[in-house]
């Protein structure tokens, strides 16, 4: 298996560039997301990395090799794309082995992974089928597989289970996650959902607007927000992120809690909705609406003009347009530049 390592890497079209100076290690046998909105170079830096873009700036190495220039087949890596990518008119077989008899590898070879890949993922019986004939799962097996048989050490997925249904999608990424730590194979997986990313990655790479926003492992993401954006970004429901200013009487019990140096007025305090609870002072919140989801309910309130979020266990006796007070821990907030967005500590 290999490391990936991007030094710098910058990707332009004109002016703009999609892809900005990113940064970042995968490290051997680990699974790593790139996670973003739409728009924010993830897909890009992972056609970067599969050698399907050329940098205009910037290294890529694959297991201490530099790549940057070289074709896709040189680079050593397999690819699982969105569309699955599976020729209609040949069996389930000859999708998988496709690209062995592409780089002329021995029949008696091909058989032996094929073999190994259909029980590894449970195709052992749909072989002789059309891509007409499977389910999107079983589709979405036929793809790993291939990539399995290239037996390449680094794995690119670009957001393989979007096309699925969300019940299929929780059982393909457990699947994938222990496929990925059986085969120890180093994978790369571009998602814009950060359930999945939270779910399945060992590292997350969160970018915006062709940067890299925060490098770190999911529990730092959530717990540890480097900017605003990751606090809105990471987490359902997202974070609550209020201006210091809105919280009111809320201040006087946080104001020791506080950054020393830091006015009242360019501070923003970010709370999750596990840490908030209803009681008798606090910030004033109205309910706009609330959300049960059987285990716990959702309490959507607006703090002036802001949305803020509780979640509470069970089904509590609280209604739209009722007013309600908000409080929390002290050490439960989160403190933000309101003007740059960086966590302060």
């Amino acid at each position: 298996m290999a490391e990936v390592e991007l030094r710098s890497v910058t990707k332009s079209w004109g002016a703009a560039p999609a892809v900005d100076g990113v940064t970042f290690v995968v490290r051997q046998g680990s699974l790593s997301a790139l996670l973003g909105p739409s728009g924010c170079g993830k897909s890009t830096t992972l056609r970067l990395v599969a050698g399907l873009e050329t940098a205009t700036s910037g290294a890529i190495l694959i297991g201490g090799r530099d790549v940057t220039g070289l074709s896709p087949a040189r680079r050593k890596v397999s690819m699982v794309f969105q569309s699955y990518a599976l020729f209609p008119h040949l069996s389930v077989a000859e999708n998988i082995v496709f690209g062995l008899k592409v780089r002329r590898v021995s029949a008696h070879e091909r058989g032996v992974r094929l073999q190994r890949a259909a029980d590894l993922l449970g195709l052992g019986g749909l072989l002789d089928r059309k891509p007409s004939q499977l389910s999107g799962g079983q589709q979405q097996r036929v793809a790993l597989g291939r990539a399995i048989v290239a037996e390449a050490p680094v794995c690119l997925m670009d957001e393989p289970l979007s096309n699925l249904d969300a019940q299929l999608r929780v059982e393909m990424r457990r699947e994938i996650r222990a496929l990925q730590q059986r085969l120890g194979m180093t994978m790369l997986y571009v998602t814009h959902d950060q359930l999945e990313a939270m779910t399945m990655a060992d590292q997350v790479l969160l970018m915006r607007q062709g940067r890299i926003e925060q490098d770190g492992s999911p529990a730092e993401l959530y717990e540890r927000p480097a900017t605003i954006f990751t606090a809105r970004f990471v987490g359902t429901p997202p974070m609550n992120v209020v201006p210091a200013a809105a919280l009111g009487p809320m201040w006087d019990g946080l104001a020791r809690a506080a950054p020393a140096g830091h006015a009242r007025d360019v501070l923003a305090v970010g709370i999750r909705a596990e840490a908030a609870r209803l009681g008798s002072t606090g910030v004033m919140a109205q309910v706009a609406a609330v959300e049960y989801l059987g285990a716990d309910t959702l309490i959507d309130t607006r703090v002036g003009e802001d949305p803020f979020v509780v979640r509470l266990p069970g089904r509590p006796t609280v209604g739209a347009g009722e007013k309600v007070s908000i409080t929390w821990d002290a050490g439960a907030t989160h403190w933000f530049d309101r003007a740059s967005g960086r966590r302060i500590d």
